[in-house]
């Protein structure tokens, strides 16, 4: 399976290149999200923004504005993680 990736733009202006993890929408938020992290299997940290799908040339990672958005975001990795695991 190919991995997805996507270069975020830093604030210092350096491009970093992330694997996409998972990208959902959310009927709740009427929001889309997506989950990523650093490449390579030993780093386990993941982040979590939303994002603006209909923008297909890319744009801006939004910020998680609430507490129930990411009791959200971390049950549906969950969900997606122990699929992954079967």
């Amino acid at each position: 399976m190919e991995t997805e990736t996507m270069t975020i733009i830093d604030e210092s202006g350096k491009e970093i290149m992330y694997e996409i993890v998972l990208t959902f929408n959310s009927d709740e938020t009427n929001k889309s999200y997506v989950i990523y992290k650093l490449p390579g299997e030993e780093n386990d940290e993941v982040f979590a923004s939303s994002y603006n799908e209909d923008n297909k040339e890319g744009g801006d990672l939004l910020p998680i504005e609430s507490d129930v958005e990411w009791d959200m975001i971390e049950e549906v990795l969950n969900t997606f993680l122990d699929e992954e695991e079967k």
